[in-house]
């Protein structure tokens, strides 16, 4: 008997596909696409879903929209996971507009969206600042008595916490406590962090201790993003009490948290806690890359420490870490207001060594330390070298350069 060999049905198919797709595999997964259309057998919604899904993935969102309507134009009943899909990803991705119209095709396919899609529709809306938008869906969703979710709710608290209407955001989450849907701690950390940027604290605050009362478990994140809020408010000692909770809730701080610590105090004045946290940040195994280095070296300079901080700049090169421009930028600036612009164009001189091409900003502060320290030619000198580079002076330079001309009577060409 002759041997035919095996003849692959579409759920064999269907599994290598589903397998590409997820492996990233995309231009294997279309080869196979095209084989199973020319031998057979008919593709169905899965083959169709997990091309979608796949493309989606790799932000080819056209092409998962002409499937889309292959899928259509032969007749394949389609349901509403394939269509979350690709709205979804098209959410993502930015663009609203062609997610509205296949959430449209899909009410044309008798199709109804659910309270998730409706859910994606409203946080797509709110993190582009169309919040009434937003606002319209939800108004449509319960139109069709399709009940808003802690996820709609969420979104929409969002939407107004970013255009700073935190009143109205309270709204929504009192109405969503009215209606029987629980805040999750996602909600809670949006409100919170709104007030917390709208600097009312207080009423983050309050919050926080509804959260410690009868709230979901409290998270690093709100943990956080109060020490943030405190610290830009200058409330340190406060920032510092939470952190201690924090700790004796069992919370293990995370590199945001450390950074945030560190940042604050050294904006807040407490050098000697930041360098002393800084310390403890090395002495626990946490890996520190240049970032920490520029804020401790930042602060050290803001607080006339140069030589400590000049020495923390050179034990970059012992942690194998490089400089970065920012890490040029703040120490060019601390040389300067310390009297020492020599030392300071030593280092600007040598930031190519490094990988660091100096910028704007860079021959800006450069500048400025010239003129603070009446080194007026060497400024004239190297303005003209950031202009033929294609930067421009920014308005304190120009302010600076200015006064010198009305009070000197000397012409500089800027």
């Amino acid at each position: 008997m002759e041997d035919r060999g095996f003849e692959p049905n579409i759920v064999a198919y269907n599994t290598i596909l589903d397998c590409l797709c997820k492996n990233g595999l995309l231009k294997e997964a279309l080869d196979v696409f095209s084989e199973v259309k020319v031998k057979g057998p008919r593709p169905d919604i899965f083959t169709y879903t997990c091309l979608i899904h796949g493309m989606c993935n790799l932000g080819r969102q056209d092409g998962a929209t002409r499937l889309l309507n292959e899928m259509v134009d032969n007749n394949i009943s389609l349901n509403i996971v394939t269509y979350y899909i690709l709205i979804d990803a098209l959410c993502k991705e930015e663009t609203i507009s062609k997610a509205v119209e296949i959430v449209d095709t899909m009410r044309k396919q008798g199709i109804e969206p659910d309270v998730v899609t409706y859910s994606t529709l409203v946080d797509a809306h709110c993190k582009e600042g169309m919040v009434s938008e937003a606002e319209d869906f939800v108004d449509a969703m319960i139109k069709l008595g399709i009940e808003p979710d802690v996820v709609t709710h969420t979104a929409l608290i969002n939407g107004h916490c970013l255009q700073n209407e935190m009143d109205k955001a309270r709204r929504v989450f009192n109405l969503m406590i009215e209606k029987g849907c629980a805040p999750d701690i996602v909600t809670y950390n949006t409100m919170i962090n709104g007030y917390c940027k709208g600097k009312r604290l207080d009423e983050a605050m309050e919050l926080f201790h509804e959260i410690s009362r009868k709230g979901p478990i409290l998270d690093i994140f709100i943990y956080n993003t109060l020490m943030q809020g405190m610290f830009q408010l200058g409330r340190a000692s406060a920032a510092c009490e939470l952190f201690r909770k924090m700790l004796a809730s069992g919370l293990v701080p995370d590199r945001v948290t450390c950074l945030i610590l560190l940042d604050g105090l050294c904006k807040t004045g407490h050098i000697e806690e930041a360098s002393n946290l800084f310390q403890a940040m090395q002495n626990s195994g946490l890996e520190l890359d240049i970032v920490p280095y520029n804020i401790l070296i930042d602060g050290l300079c803001k607080a006339g420490h140069i030589e400590v901080a000049k020495e923390l700049f050179h034990q970059l090169s012992d942690n194998g870490l490089k400089p970065s421009v920012c890490t040029y930028r703040v120490m060019i600036n601390g040389l300067c207001k310390t009297g020492l612009p020599d030392e300071a164009y030593r280092l600007f001189g040598i930031m190519g060594d490094d990988d660091c091409l100096a910028d704007s900003y860079s021959y800006n502060v450069m500048i400025w330390g010239f003129l603070r320290n009446n080194y007026t030619s060497k400024a004239t000198q190297l303005l003209t070298e950031m202009v033929s580079k294609g930067f421009s002076a920014d308005i304190f330079t120009a302010t600076l350069f200015i006064d010198l001309i009305v009070h000197s009577n000397k012409s500089i060409l800027l």
